[in-house]
């Protein structure tokens, strides 16, 4: 009876790590559109047959100091095919409580930012944008942003290649492998 338990658990136990959503893909990341830094929308598909890493940023968070190695994985390797897109969000502590102009103003001012960012938009919940409940949808709640500076790797074909945490830096190497390994 013991063991008939045993193997239950770790039979559960197995299936929570295949937990990656459905992965049916009606849609692809590609076919959604977004507005810009500037409130100017554009179409995600200008980033087809490329890498995207859509990240959720925030100018008063612990993990800030982040946009550096953004901006730094952004210029190694955008000539290669990769797009950093800046997703500003104000849902983990209020710490992006400025105004797009504001955002745009700090990411420039402190960190010579010129990947593209977004407008300030929601990542989680019943009003997160399109492309986080199209991320949740296909990649289960690994896509789902806990905190800010959460990655999502966009592959060329426009699904969900991986998720990382906040504590994954933009220059580790399971992270820039990754990317290498996709480009």
């Amino acid at each position: 009876m013991i063991n008939l338990k045993k193997l239950f658990y770790i039979i559960i136990f197995m299936i929570s790590f295949f937990n990656t959503g459905n992965a049916k893909y009606d849609k692809i990341f590609f076919d959604f559109n977004i507005k810009d830094i500037n409130e100017e929308t554009f179409a995600l598909e200008k980033f087809k047959n490329k890498t995207v890493l859509l990240v959720n940023v925030a100018s008063n968070c612990g993990f800030t100091k982040q946009y550096s190695e953004l901006q730094e994985l952004y210029d190694k390797y955008s000539e290669k095919g990769l797009v950093v897109l800046g997703v500003p969000s104000n849902q983990f502590g209020g710490q992006e409580p400025g105004s797009n102009n504001e955002i745009k103003d700090f990411c420039e001012t402190n960190f010579n930012i010129t990947f593209p960012m977004t407008t300030k938009i929601d990542v989680k919940g019943e009003n997160a944008h399109p492309i986080y409940l199209w991320a949740k949808e296909n990649f289960g709640n690994a896509a789902v942003p806990k905190w800010n500076f959460h990655k999502i790797l966009i592959n060329k074909d426009g699904k969900i290649e991986d998720t990382y945490s906040s504590f994954t830096k933009p220059m580790s190497k399971k992270l820039t492998s990754k990317i290498e390994e996709i480009l």
